[in-house]
């Protein structure tokens, strides 16, 4: 009976637009960040909620086995000879699966410079034809043990490294980082693009395989851990990272290179390139999150990749399934001379990081990335914050330190997701939707919601 005796304050649910009206007549007012959720079927919702026991027991193995993962690189190979599958007439490519006729032009322009590459192709016609043909075969890196940023591109020469999972005996794979703007990555695939990769083929793997075999291991969580500390997320901000790298493995190339020229240019090429790391970051990212697969009744997603065209999820419960929807182009910072028509939809396996509480989850850490779109450093804490929302847990080895050193929201629940309508938080870099063209750009993007309501759906109706 007292209610309207004291200062009426609205809590505001839906359009913010809303609020003007209380505005103008000087009512204080808050804005709630409800959002609904991505499932209209409430049935199983209900039905999740019945299991919800089981769920979270489930959850929490898979997320155990993800957290307790130690992932460090012990060496490199060819991906003919180490990768599983790994054939002469396969490509790998990002995200989940996608025939040549549906791949987006960074992604043809990837395959082209790879067939190039492997001396399958004299020029980019004769690559575009040989690709179109049914003789070449495609497949996701994902289901190969592997990751690749961007296009994802990778045949049977490239050299790749191998990082293992050392609490769990798994693998996972991914190429050296060419560095920004032409590259095969973004579907370039110019002379300067194929020279640089039989470069890379002879000079760079051999050197970085010989300093890695005298390490023995190098501990890459540990690496990452210190890299937040500096100011990283290590997916679209790798300078610490890549830093650290070229510490560790620095004395290595020195003692174990012959040629002083040829260490020199490998130690310049890793110091010019911030992202070297990125790759390394992707792959410990796969082996960690590999380990909490195949778990019977867990919601816990432990992929999410794009191929440009699609965005694809797995489920650690769903074995192997693909949930996809279309992908969207992101928000971002374009270089002089392009815009968002420009822009190829979303395109990489790199959201592998945020899958495992990185990237993205931990941009809390890195707040200079979100001046990609004109955000602040509390824009950078809200997202943060919000991934909290979704996720099974906290790291209890990735801190951010601006949050007093709490650990970065992991393990994305796909219950969660669906049920509060909050969907996964990503930087990235943006390609031209072109082949041949390369990197226009680099921004941030929140996941769509068509895979995220597929999965929950098809999980939910298989509990039994």
């Amino acid at each position: 009976m007292n209610l309207f005796e004291s200062e009426l304050k609205v809590i505001n649910i839906g359009l913010e637009s809303f609020r003007q009206g209380l505005a103008d007549s000087g009512v204080k007012s808050v804005q709630a960040q409800f959002k609904p959720p991505l499932s209209g079927e409430t049935e199983l919702f209900a039905r999740a909620r019945r299991y919800s026991a089981r769920i979270d027991k489930a959850n929490k193995k898979a997320f155990g086995r993800v957290l307790a993962a130690k992932p460090a690189l012990i060496g490199m190979g060819r991906a003919l000879d180490v990768i599983p599958g790994m054939k002469k007439d396969l490509i790998l490519h990002a995200g989940p699966p996608i025939a040549w006729a549906r791949m987006c032009g960074p992604m043809r322009g990837g395959i082209m410079a790879a067939l190039m590459y492997e001396g399958m192709a004299k020029n980019p016609r004769e690559a575009e034809k040989l690709a179109a043909s049914g003789r070449i075969k495609y497949s996701p890196c994902h289901e190969h043990g592997a990751v690749g940023p961007m296009a994802g591109i990778i045949s049977a020469s490239m050299p790749v490294f191998i990082v293992k999972n050392e609490a769990a005996g798994n693998y996972a794979y991914a190429t050296q980082n060419e560095g920004l703007g032409k590259v095969l990555r973004y579907g370039a695939y110019s002379p300067e693009v194929i020279d640089r990769l039989k470069w890379m083929e002879t000079a760079l793997y051999p050197t970085l395989k010989a300093a890695i075999e005298l390490l023995g291991r190098i501990d890459l969580k540990t690496m990452v851990a210190q890299a937040l500390h500096m100011g990283d997320e290590v997916h679209n901000r790798n300078r610490a990272g890549t830093s650290l790298f070229y510490r560790a493995i620095a004395p290595a190339v020195i003692k174990t290179c012959p040629d002083t020229e040829t260490a020199a240019r490998v130690l310049e090429f890793i110091n010019g390139n911030d992202h070297f790391f990125l790759n390394l970051s992707m792959a410990l990212s796969k082996a960690s999150l590999d380990a909490g697969r195949d778990v019977k009744d867990s919601s816990l997603v432990v992929v999410m990749a794009r191929n440009g065209t699609d965005f694809g999820v797995q489920l650690s419960g769903t074995g192997g399934r693909w949930f996809t929807g279309p992908a969207p182009v992101p928000d971002a910072l374009y270089f002089p001379g392009y815009t968002k028509a420009d822009a190829n939809p979303d395109i990489g396996d790199s959201a592998i990081t945020e899958t495992n509480g990185l990237g993205g989850f931990a941009i809390a850490a890195a707040p200079a990335i979100v001046q990609f779109v004109g955000g602040t450093a509390a824009d950078a804490m809200s997202y943060t914050l919000a991934m909290y929302e979704i996720t099974i847990g906290e790291s209890d080895v990735y801190k951010i330190p601006y949050l007093d050193f709490r650990g970065t929201p992991t393990g994305i629940d796909v219950i969660k997701a669906a049920r509060t309508g909050i969907l996964p938080f990503i930087d990235t870099g943006v390609a031209h939707k072109k082949a041949g063209v390369g990197q226009v750009g680099a921004g941030v993007l929140s996941a769509p919601p068509e895979p995220f309501a597929l999965a929950f759906e098809y999980f939910a109706k298989n509990l039994k």
